[in-house]
Formats: structure tokens, sequence, C-alpha cells
């Protein structure tokens, strides 16, 4: 409806320009367009950055990472004792002597499979849960570091940044001096104020991957 209504005007305001025209003195020559501006060429200084590195390397970032992990220990726990009950059960059905019945064998790989497919069903929940959160805390972060990362270059007068994030970046080789992500993130920590934080708990891990899924990276896309 909007296309329709901007089309009719457009139309409507094409036709009352005609009108107009065709009843108003022809307008003076337009004036000579001014003359293109020569590029000038200038001394360039480049700066590297890993962006997506620099985000979570941050005292914040660390924080933010440490609370998604522990808002996810609970769920862990959960998987991991279901994942264990399925090792032991699977561990109990090997055990079986030779007389067990057709009918028992049965019975128990039918519970197996049954644990199994919900084992794999909460892992994949999970870890999708899991990755969401974590994306949407670089999401909110990346936004601040982008505005830190932007001042730096600026006040120390680089002409081009690029960001080396990606596996396939097309830098193969560059001095480590025009690496500024270490510089950027302590810019960053000076800025926010924000305290590195203590060293996380061996358990504060991502959810189990669910059996035979692919592994979902837990860094969030680019800027």
């Amino acid at each position: 409806m909007n296309r329709n209504l901007a089309l009719v005007t457009a139309l409507g305001a094409g036709l009352f320009t005609a009108s107009v025209s065709a009843q108003t003195p022809a307008a003076a020559p337009a004036a000579a367009a001014p003359a293109p501006v020569a590029p000038q060429a200038i001394p360039a200084k480049i700066a590297l950055i890993a962006f997506e590195q620099s985000v979570f390397a941050t005292n914040e970032g660390q924080v933010s990472v440490q609370a998604v992990q522990k808002k996810y220990e609970p769920k862990k726990a959960q998987i991991d004792t279901l994942a264990q009950e399925v090792d032991s059960l699977k561990k109990q059905l090997q055990a079986l002597p030779a007389t067990t019945s057709d009918e028992d064998r049965a019975s128990r790989l039918k519970n197996i499979d049954t644990k199994e497919k919900q084992l794999n069903r909460d892992a994949e929940d999970a870890q999708t849960a899991y990755n969401a959160d974590l994306q949407e805390a670089y999401g909110k972060l990346a936004q601040k570091v982008n505005a830190t990362m932007r001042k730096y270059v600026q006040d120390n007068g680089y002409t081009l940044l690029l960001d080396v994030s990606g596996q396939q970046n097309p830098v193969l080789w560059a001095l480590p001096t025009t690496d500024v992500t270490e510089a950027v993130i302590n810019a960053y920590n000076t800025s926010s104020g924000v305290a590195a934080p203590p060293p996380a708990a061996p358990s504060a891990t991502r959810p189990r991957p669910a059996a035979g899924a692919a592994k979902t990276p837990a860094a969030a896309p680019k800027k």
C-alpha cells in the first residue's frame, strides 16, 4: 500500500510539475558544475585488529562470559547426570549374561534409546540457548568496544584498519607492531572501569554437545 501511495504521489507530482512548466517561462540555464576535486595521496598508516577476540578479551567481556556460563551450570549438571546414566545402562547391557532373555535385552535397549534421545535433545537445546546468550552479550559489548576502537585509531593517526578476526582474512603477513588488538583492549578496560574477573572455575564450561552433533562456535558473528 505504501509503495502504491508513493507511486501515485510521484506521478501526481510529475503531472503537476508538467502543468506548471507549461504555464511558466523557461528557467535560466543551470550553472556549470564545479570542477571535480582531484584525489590526493596521503601517507598510509595501517593497523590490524582481531575484533571478535578483543570483545570477549576485555574485562567486561570476560565478566559477561562467566555470567552466561554460570547461568547454564545447573543445566550442564543435569545433562552430565543423564549422560552418566546412559553410559551406566550401556555397560549393564554389555555385562548381561548370555542367558538373558530377548525380551529383557529389548526392554533395556529401548530404555537406553529413549534416554539417549532425551540427552541429545537436552544438549542441543542447551547449546543453542547458550550460544544465543553469548551472541546477545557479544552484540551489546561489541558496540561499545567498536567506539573505543575507532577513537583509538583516529587519535593515533591510522588511515586504514583491517579486521583479522576471521580465519579467511586477506592479511598473510604483517609487522607485529601493526596489531592494535591489545592496545584497544587496554583502552576499553581503562574507559569502562570494569576490573578483571577472577579465574573461572574448571566446571564453568558450556553445556555438553549432543552426541554426533556439530559443535556450534561460541563466538558471535562479526560486528
